[in-house]
This record gives structure tokens, C-alpha cells and sequence, in this order.
């Protein structure tokens, strides 16, 4: 090896970005460009663009822009990004953040296993994934009827009937997405109180193809070669339905994909950062965080990116105030 090719191996092992971003969503995406535009010296490290909006064919309340699919909203934010790579966004797409070490001003992380790049500040926007459905049956059953994706499964159970489990915006768009093919959606919530937004509740509920039931314990998926229904538990009285169904949409909270700083900063019991929802700060110096993966009480595309935004405004300043 020549001198020269030490030399550059050299200053990439030791080269100091002003900011690493973790993520590729709608919240380390809104962070890139503002990095970039502060004229931050910035490294974004993306599994791939878009994050759980991928799944959605239909996006209807991304600000500006009234329909947008989920493949569209990827594209879109990927291609504002890479608008500003260069002198001061470095890109390096489908990469992963194993573990990061050090303190403020001076971090290191290792992408992959053995990759590893330095920076003086973090972004920590890694969104979440969904949560699984632990009762009886439903593991055996996941993609023998059992799925956690209605926009890649939804059109086989046409004409069917089919469960929806949860009660968040989640639940009721996936039913309402449902109802556009199956005959009949039968939406079931462990608790009497729907998260859902009140107008969406409304909308999907004027359906007479529709029907929640409240106040449950879901107690076991059933089926021979593929899905049959679901056997559940009325809270209030103690009895026991079989409810049919050819499929069933999982649709009960998420996630976060916070693995990789576990022990690093302080965490709530689900594993969501814990941040200074003024500035976003979390409870290491250094290290900021946005979206999803976060403690913040919702969870949306623009509240994703707006919190990135906020996170990126309090980064410029700290890391003016800490000069290396």
C-alpha cells in the first residue's frame, strides 16, 4: 500500500463530522436539509428512505400536499436530501448504526460491523417498527392470514371478512382501506376508548360493512391451514365470541428502534427516548433525538419532522457554543 492510500484511509478513520443523523425518515430527512443549510458538516447514515410511511398507498395529511403515497413520500424525501449532498452532506445510505461510543464533542459510530465514523454531535431519528400480537395462535398464523401490513395483503381478503386489531389512527385507516374491497371489517380494541382522531372514528363507523367491538381480552387466533377467525373475551360480562374471519391486520403500537443506544441515554419502559421536548435534547450531552423513537406523546409524519427541525436549531447552537 502506497503512502498516499494510508494517508486517505487515515483522514477517513479520523475525519470529525459536525453532526451524525441516524434515520431516514420524515424526521432525519427535515434534518439533513436544515443541517446541510446551516452548512453543518454532517454525515446521514439511512437504512433506506421513507420509513413506515413505505406501506401506505394513500397519505392524505402530509402537509402541501393533499394525496401521496407512502413509495411517492419516500422518493420525494430522498430526492429533497440528495439535493444537498456534497461539501457538507455526506450520504451513506443503506448503513445501519450498531453502537456509539464516546462523549460530547467527540462521538464515534460503528455502522455495520466495523465501519466507523466520527462526530462532535448526534441525531438520533430512527423511527420504530410495529409491535407484534402475543396471544395464542398468532404467531403461527403471521402470513397464514395474520398480517401486519394491510396495504401488501389487504387485496387478497376481498370479498372476505377480516379482523382489525387496535384503536389508533393506525387501526381505523386500515379499516377504512379494508372496507373499500372486504365485506365486512370488524374492528376490535381491548380498551372502551378509541386513540384514533374523532373524525376518522366517525368516517369509518358511517360504514354498515363496519363493526367494533370494545372492551375485550383477545384470547386466541384459530384455523387450520390458514385463518379462521379469533376467539375473544367480553370484559364486561365474562363471555366468550368466536368472531370469523379469513384475515386478520395488526395494527397495536410500535416499536422504537432505540437498540443501539440502550444504556447510553436515559429510556422509557418501552424502550422510547426520553428528550427535552423544548429543544429535544436527551439526557447525554451531544446527543439529540426526533421522531418516532421518541417519548413524545405523538407520533405523525410532520410532528416527526417538525421535531427534527427543532432538534437541528438547538444542535447549531450548541455546537457554535462548543467550537472544536
Amino acid at each position: 500500500m502506497t503512502a498516499h492510500a494510508v494517508i486517505s484511509i487515515l483522514i477517513t478513520i479520523y475525519f470529525m463530522y459536525d453532526l451524525l443523523i441516524i434515520g431516514g425518515g420524515p424526521a432525519a430527512s427535515a434534518a439533513a436539509v436544515y443541517a446541510a443549510r446551516k452548512r453543518l458538516k454532517t454525515i446521514l447514515v439511512a437504512g433506506e428512505f421513507g420509513g413506515q410511511s413505505t406501506v401506505s398507498t394513500d397519505i392524505q395529511n402530509w402537509i402541501g400536499t393533499p394525496h401521496i403515497s407512502g413509495a411517492d413520500l419516500a422518493k420525494s424525501l430522498k430526492a429533497h436530501v440528495y439535493e444537498y449532498a456534497g461539501d457538507f452532506l455526506t450520504i451513506k445510505e443503506g448503513g445501519y448504526v450498531t453502537k456509539i461510543e464516546g462523549t460530547a464533542g467527540n462521538f464515534s459510530a460503528t455502522i455495520g460491523e466495523k465501519d466507523v465514523m466520527n462526530a462532535r454531535a448526534i441525531l438520533v431519528a430512527t423511527g420504530s417498527n410495529r409491535r407484534q400480537l402475543d396471544i395464542k395462535g398468532a404467531s403461527e398464523y403471521e402470513h397464514k392470514g395474520l398480517t401486519y401490513c394491510a396495504s401488501c395483503d389487504g387485496p387478497l381478503f376481498a370479498e372476505q371478512e377480516v379482523i382489525v386489531i387496535g384503536g389508533g389512527n393506525a387501526a381505523f385507516e386500515t379499516a377504512a382501506q379494508l372496507l373499500a374491497y372486504c365485506s365486512k371489517v370488524t374492528l376490535l380494541n381491548r380498551s372502551d376508548k378509541f386513540r384514533a382522531d374523532e373524525i376518522t372514528v366517525t368516517q369509518t363507523q358511517k360504514d354498515p360493512k363496519f363493526r367494533a367491538i370494545t372492551e375485550i381480552e383477545m384470547l386466541e387466533v384459530y384455523g387450520g391451514d390458514f385463518v379462521e377467525g379469533m376467539t375473544i373475551k367480553h370484559k364486561t360480562d365474562g363471555t366468550e365470541e368466536k368472531i370469523s374471519a379469513s384475515g386478520i391486520f395488526v395494527e397495536v403500537g410500535q416499536i422504537p428502534n432505540s437498540s443501539f443506544v440502550k444504556g447510553i441515554v436515559d429510556m422509557n419502559d418501552v424502550g422510547s427516548i426520553k428528550i427535552d421536548p423544548r429543544t429535544q435534547a436527551t439526557s447525554v450531552e451531544g446527543i439529540w433525538s426526533a421522531g418516532d423513537v421518541t417519548d413524545v406523546l405523538y407520533h405523525q409524519n410532520n410532528i416527526a419532522a417538525g421535531d427534527a427541525v427543532r432538534a437541528l436549531e438547538d444542535i447549531y447552537i450548541w455546537l457554535h457554543k462548543h467550537k472544536a
